[in-house]
């Protein structure tokens, strides 16, 4: 089997918790229920969090071009079963989630990054860990439009980015627009890009394109399946 460098780009891994007293009126997909949401909630199941929880299996490839640079890899995961297979070029590697050796560790450190580019949403309820400011509004830093704004926290301890924040930009629809990542918490931006190009897949909104202020750097998603 080849020994690849895994491209690790930002982890953007989101770990919720409560936020605050801040709540969203809601109609659930899955009933006619008026429910009461948290904001981050709100925002994962508009992209489709339900449906999500009900599929068995996706695929998708994971691509970054950084000028004429070019670099992709692909996953199949199978939720249910947290079952992940891993294929680039002529390496194919399937391993289940719940019982990991050091030498899959750094096919799921990969996998982790990707899958969080693609769900990073759903994240907002599936994890725990974070802390979620009041939302409010302001420009978005690439577009210069106006947009909700919520920004998260990882606490100084555990997780993969011990003390950096997020700052989400979204729109009334509750879909994301921007995105821009903090190091540490600083003030100034590491990383910003944009959320576009949002296909439907069975009921599971997806952004399969992030851009840079310049579109030199660009990071999408081919070959979604959804089942």
């Amino acid at each position: 089997m080849k020994t690849y460098v895994i491209l690790l780009l930002v982890a953007f891994i989101f770990l919720s918790c409560n936020e605050g007293n801040k709540k969203v009126e809601h109609i659930s997909e899955a009933n006619t229920e008026q429910n009461t949401l948290t904001t981050a909630e709100t925002i994962a199941y508009k992209n489709g969090l339900e449906k999500f929880e009900q599929l068995d299996q996706i695929d998708f490839t994971f691509n970054v071009d950084r000028g004429e640079n070019h670099f992709e890899r692909s996953w199949q995961w199978k939720p249910k079963e947290n079952e992940v297979t891993y294929i680039r070029e002529k390496d194919t590697v399937t391993y289940n989630r719940a019982a990991m050796d050091s030498i899959v560790m750094q096919y799921d450190n990969a996998f982790i990054n990707d899958k969080y580019w693609l769900l990073a949403p759903f994240n907002l309820v599936w994890d725990e860990g974070v802390t979620f400011s009041t939302t409010h509004k302001e420009k978005a830093p690439l577009s210069g439009k106006e947009a909700n704004v919520l920004t998260i926290t990882y606490g100084d301890k555990g997780g993969y980015t011990p003390g950096d924040a997020y700052d989400l930009y979204y729109g009334d629809d509750f879909l994301l627009k921007e995105w821009v990542f903090r190091k540490g918490n600083d003030s100034v931006p590491s990383m910003t890009t944009t959320w576009e190009d949002y296909k439907d897949f069975n009921g599971v909104k997806i952004a399969t394109m992030h851009k840079d202020s310049i579109g030199n750097f660009k990071l999408y998603f081919t070959g979604i399946k959804v089942n």
